[in-house]
């Protein structure tokens, strides 16, 4: 939709698969480039017809057959799906698949207050046809000041692959990191603690009690790869895939991650953002069923403060982890 016309009106008309759908669910498959949230507002108010008449309910089951007609109106969600070119560092492209490395300071999608200057906008400058994908084809996220890997699909098919295999936890996502306090563990630790919204702070994540607070299990591998005087650097391993995971579990491990001061940790000698970066990405191929493995080197901040703690980066250091 761009900022000349109002409003787009698109009609959809329900098909033998999605006969007893949601028209909720319905309407996202027809307007795909659009979050849920912002169709359920649409629906609430009355830009969403069934058969000609108003919907009210996003529960409402549709049949085969059915006409569905939204109203796409502007506003700064739907407006943030725009091009706008930017430098990305391609670690590999083919015509299923981009794997990128990721800066640090980089929004991945739209969200409030960051409408524009995401990675999404960057993918739609690069390459028009990710328009035709969900999402531009992004299935999973990083931080805004997380650094590293991350894989985007540039079909329908390998995006479906794609969210398939993470949620079956067949795609290895691991991560560097340096964290205040030296460390004292074993030379592998296995964090399983689940993780929700801190009731205290919903701005923050927390390990949080399932008998008494909402969460989900999250699983962390951490592999401890040298100290120094000041802190110690890690290698971390994902089971899943909670938002701030790792920062999360480090931080309740006594191990905050340096520049993290959302979780207690503080800047130091340059790295001002949380000292995260994912340095290996490994998944089978969604189309071919090759095995790829992928590696980035850390932002210069990130090896500066390695150098400064007296230690040197090598990316086969340690034991090896999922």
């Amino acid at each position: 939709m761009d900022g000349v016309s109002e409003v787009e009106l698109r009609k959809v008309s329900v098909n033998a698969e999605q006969h007893g759908e949601r028209i909720d669910r319905a309407l996202a498959l027809a307007a795909g480039e659009f979050s849920r949230n912002y169709l359920q507002q649409l629906i609430d108010e009355g830009a969403v017809t069934l058969n000609g008449r108003a919907v009210g309910k996003p529960a409402l089951r549709v049949k085969a057959g059915d006409v569905i007609a939204v109203e796409l109106r502007p506003t700064q969600q739907s407006q943030a799906f725009k091009a706008q070119a930017m430098d990305l560092e391609v670690v590999y492209e083919d015509a299923h698949l981009l794997v990128i490395n990721k800066p640090a300071g980089l929004v991945v999608h739209p969200a409030p207050g960051n409408w524009s200057g995401t990675l999404l906008n960057g993918l739609l400058a690069r390459d028009p046809e990710f328009a035709s994908v969900p999402r531009a084809g992004i299935v999973h996220r990083l931080d805004k000041d997380t650094s590293g890997l991350m894989v985007v699909a540039r079909t329908r098919a390998a995006m479906d692959a794609l969210v398939k295999a993470i949620a079956a936890r067949e795609v290895s996502r691991q991560y560097l990191a340096l964290a205040h306090q030296p460390w004292r563990g074993g030379a592998q630790v296995t964090v399983d603690k689940p993780i929700g919204r801190d009731p205290r702070n919903r701005l923050r994540m927390a390990v949080v009690d399932l008998s008494v607070s909402p969460g989900k299990q999250a699983k962390t591998d951490v592999f401890w790869q040298a100290n120094s005087v000041a802190g110690c650097w890690v290698r971390c391993a994902l089971h899943t895939g909670r938002t701030h995971q790792i920062r999360v579990h480090m931080a309740s491990l006594g191990h905050p991650l340096v520049g993290d001061v959302l979780y207690g940790g503080r800047p130091e000698s340059g790295m001002h953002r949380q000292a995260l970066h994912a340095f290996r990405l490994a998944f089978h191929h969604p189309v071919t069923g090759v095995w790829q493995e992928f590696h980035a080197e850390p932002a210069a901040d990130f090896l500066a403060l390695l150098a400064l703690w007296g230690l040197s980066y090598n990316p086969n250091a340690g034991p090896g982890g999922h």
